[in-house]
């Protein structure tokens, strides 16, 4: 008989932990709706929304709890995920269009302990957030490290050049969203917009007024210390969206996210827990493999993508539906949904002043392809952005003084030999601690003669398989 073993071979050093793939194929709703900052009114700008039907104006963990479905894929997850969609803008008439998103949304939970410790705390009951700040402009986190949330928060989005002909960019390597110019001539598979969450919570309070000061990020954005008023660590959470920017290649115009960004600076987003918090211990402690598969956790319900497309929030009632029934989101429409205007900064945005009409004279950066597998161990930035806690300097672009920026400098990985009867049957990246590991996987074969039958058996032992170079859909 034939068979084929797979050996995952780790090339470069670096820890992986365990984390899972939470897949939301469908969308639950696109609407001008956000209970965590504007409840039960119409949001300032729109949303497209992932998750419980339970999702409203004013809905919190209970109501979410409450639905009768969940766009994600796994149907204990009645959480509520949900970021500002982008547009497009057409130079020539002026009017916006909705850019199709590709296969849903992906929320990542990763189980980074910190550093000695070995527990990962549930989110608590009625815990939202949220990460990201919609005013934000620029990037004034520095070249080295940053040392205050602030500055760990703008590392935390990213942006994510997409060509499926080359090797994956990094997590979080982009800070910044591409110029149109750079997305045609680069970026052939559409663009990715990603967001880390914080995972360091004090202990006490499931909220706050701006939703963000009962939550810390760790030192190094996706891992590392927690501060020490914020000594809980959370599972940490990863937004993962990818837009078709590819559908306007060589159209005249630029791209827009409905709250008037068009920098990808003000990226941002918003969550709600929805899971039973008992539950979702279990998981935590049980669901602890290192491949990412949501069928890999003995505790989770699957249902089909086809089921998971059917879910969809409810319509608003009363005023809100009044406000929000005829209203177009989709386009082609003259402006954005809610009368937002483009703010193209560098200055950060300052409700009630006076926007700036042309977003084209914004300085836009840039930052070459790097491959997530060239960066060594000891580079000062990893892909993604993600740093060591002893970095000195990062190569990161700033718009206000800076219009290029070359990416981190590069170096050879190591050589791997290869047996007669060995070959590599695929590759994948992940980022942990500053360090960038590429997993090899390698097929060998072994022909074993059985007179009296063949049979040809796969087997494959995977590792973590983190591919940001690959579709989602």
């Amino acid at each position: 008989m034939k068979f084929t073993a797979a050996i995952a071979a780790a090339v470069l050093s670096g820890s992986a932990e365990a984390f899972w793939r939470m897949e939301c194929r469908g969308r639950s709703g696109l609407a001008r709706i956000d209970p965590l900052v504007n409840p039960g009114v119409a949001s300032a700008h729109a949303h497209t929304i992932f998750g419980s039907s339970g999702f409203t104006a004013t809905s919190g963990t209970d109501e979410l709890l409450a639905g009768d479905c969940t766009s994600c894929a796994v149907t204990q997850d009645k959480s509520a995920y949900w970021t500002p969609p982008m547009y497009f803008k057409n130079a020539a008439t002026g009017q916006y269009k909705l850019v199709e998103q590709v296969g849903g949304m992906l929320s990542y939970y990763f189980l980074n302990y910190a550093p000695g410790e070995t527990k990962i705390t549930a989110f608590p009951h009625g815990m939202e957030m949220i990460a990201g700040d919609t005013n934000q402009r620029n990037f004034t986190a520095g070249e080295s490290a940053p040392t205050t949330q602030k500055g760990l928060a703008q590392k935390a989005v990213g942006f994510n050049c997409l060509n499926y002909g080359l090797a994956a960019e990094g997590s979080l390597y982009r800070h910044f969203m591409p110029d149109k110019a750079y997305l045609d001539a680069n970026c052939k598979d559409g663009i990715r917009a990603e967001l880390m969450f914080p995972s360091c919570w004090n202990g006490k309070d499931v909220t706050s007024k701006n939703k963000m000061d009962h939550v810390a990020y760790p030192s190094t954005v996706m891992d590392g210390s927690c501060p020490p008023d914020f000594p809980i660590r959370l599972p940490g959470l990863f937004y993962e969206t990818i837009w078709n920017t590819a559908e306007f290649n060589g159209v005249d115009g630029e791209f827009v996210f409905s709250n008037g960004d068009p920098t990808g600076y003000g990226y941002h987003g918003d969550f709600i827990m929805g899971w039973e918090e008992t539950f979702l211990q279990s998981a935590v402690d049980t669901c602890t493999n290192y491949s990412g598969r949501i069928e890999d956790c003995p505790l989770f319900t699957i249902q089909t993508e086809a089921k998971s497309q059917t879910c969809e929030i409810k319509k608003p009632t009363g005023l809100l539906a009044t406000v929000l029934s005829a209203e177009d989101l989709v386009g082609p429409i003259a402006g954005l949904p809610g009368g937002v205007k483009l703010t193209p900064g560098p200055g950060y945005v300052v409700k009630g002043a006076a926007p700036v009409s042309d977003a084209s004279t914004v300085v836009v950066p840039t930052l070459s392809h790097s491959a997530g597998s060239t960066i060594a161990p000891s580079a000062t930035a990893a892909p993604g952005g993600i740093f060591k806690e002893n970095n000195a300097a990062a190569a990161v672009a700033k718009v206000a003084s800076v219009t290029s920026v070359e990416a981190p400098a590069t170096t050879e990985k190591p050589t791997l030999s290869l047996a007669a009867n060995q070959k590599i049957s695929k590759t994948s990246y992940l980022t942990q601690g500053g360090s960038v590991v590429e997993v090899i996987v390698i097929e060998e074969v072994t022909t074993v003669t059985d007179e009296l039958k063949t049979k040809t058996v796969t087997a494959e032992s995977r590792k973590r398989a983190h591919r940001h170079g690959r579709r989602h859909n």
